[in-house]
């Protein structure tokens, strides 16, 4: 399957895709409103804890549901200069976690550079891993080795314990190679107690609705997977699907786009709010500008000073980062509905 950017569909330009939130604000109300009548005045940003860095859109795999559009056929990936800009800010800003995303981020050719870089920093990595670049190609069977040498914390995708509904979000044979590749990351120690090297599984539901509690869900997948294939891990992480460029393309192809928006403002939930990833993640894509989240990111919604002049990483101040409004769209319902999401999984119990 091809990219929306490389069959030049109009739902590769994020214009297009914000237009679409337009045609629904008669049906569903602005998401600041909500917010302000949930009794907050919009979103403010603390002092910044994770820097995430999206290291490019190049991917192995091309699923269904990607907010990134990342695949094969993608050419953005980011350059060695501008790692050493997000490493400069890491050192004048105090930052000491860093989340490294991509596409397939270890496609990056200078991956390995800049984990070795922010590791020599003292900082707490974790990676994005779709867990079938393990086993691609064998230049990359060595990442789990690499991982443990590096104490990375690795947080991979895996939508279901069952191989059908795997492959159907993520491509015929993933679930088979994914399989193998968290057993050659429970061989070098992931997941298993008092190794320190944390595994967390990422699980996106299949389809246009709501995920079950994260905590049930869990226990599930560790039964069934110790169960069938002897595989370990430490936690489960549960995210919602936002309507974002491929999850978006979805649900207007299949009619459920309206519905799945009423969906979402439906299950808001304001106990989340203060608990959004946004309010202490700042997010750097492949050319170094500064957004509030990944998903902001793919929708261009840029961080910008009080002139309108986007942020980039190497010449913000780290102070001028705090206690910033938030840039908020329709598709921050996503991660407001139900139990909340964020890149760390449900937000409130």
């Amino acid at each position: 399957m091809a990219t929306l950017a490389r069959q030049q569909h109009p739902l590769a330009d994020s214009a297009s895709q914000l237009r679409h939130y337009d045609e629904v604000t008669g049906i569903i109300p602005p998401f600041s409103s909500t917010l302000q009548k949930a009794g907050y005045d919009g979103l403010f940003a603390g002092r910044p804890e994770i820097l995430q860095i999206n290291v490019g859109k190049l991917c192995n795999q091309t699923c269904r549901h990607c907010h990134v559009d990342a695949g094969p056929d993608r050419r953005e990936v980011m350059s060695r200069e501008t790692m050493e800009q997000c490493l400069q800010f890491l050192d004048r800003s105090g930052m000491k976690t860093v989340d490294i995303t991509g596409g397939a981020p270890e496609l990056n050719p200078h991956y390995r550079w800049l984990v070795s870089e922010c590791r020599q920093r003292g900082c707490r990595v974790m990676t994005r891993c779709n867990l079938t670049i393990i086993t691609a190609h064998e230049r990359f069977n060595d990442l789990p080795r690499f991982f443990a040498q590096h104490q990375v914390e690795v947080i991979s995708s895996l939508p279901f314990y069952e191989a059908s509904r795997t492959d159907r979000q993520r491509g015929t044979g993933v679930f088979d190679a994914s399989i193998e590749a968290l057993l050659l990351l429970n061989a070098e120690g992931y997941g298993k107690p008092d190794s320190g090297l944390q595994l967390h599984l990422v699980y996106n539901p299949v389809g246009a609705f709501l995920s079950a509690p994260q905590q049930m869900l869990e226990q599930q997948f560790k039964k069934e997977l110790s169960n069938r294939y002897g595989i370990v891990f430490n936690n489960l992480y549960v995210i919602n699907n936002l309507p974002i460029s491929r999850f978006l393309h979805f649900l207007l192809q299949s009619g459920q786009y309206e519905e799945y928006m009423k969906k979402l403002v439906m299950a808001f939930n304001p106990a989340t709010v203060p608990a959004l990833m946004c309010r202490y993640t700042l997010s750097v894509s492949w050319e170094g500008f500064l957004y509030d989240c990944d998903f902001n990111q793919m929708l261009d919604l840029k961080i910008t000073d009080q002139a309108g002049n986007a942020r980039h990483i190497s010449t913000v101040p780290a102070e001028a980062l705090q206690e910033r409004r938030i840039m908020v769209s329709q598709h921050c319902y996503g991660c407001t509905a139900g139990s909340g999401s964020s890149c760390g999984g449900q937000l409130v119990p």
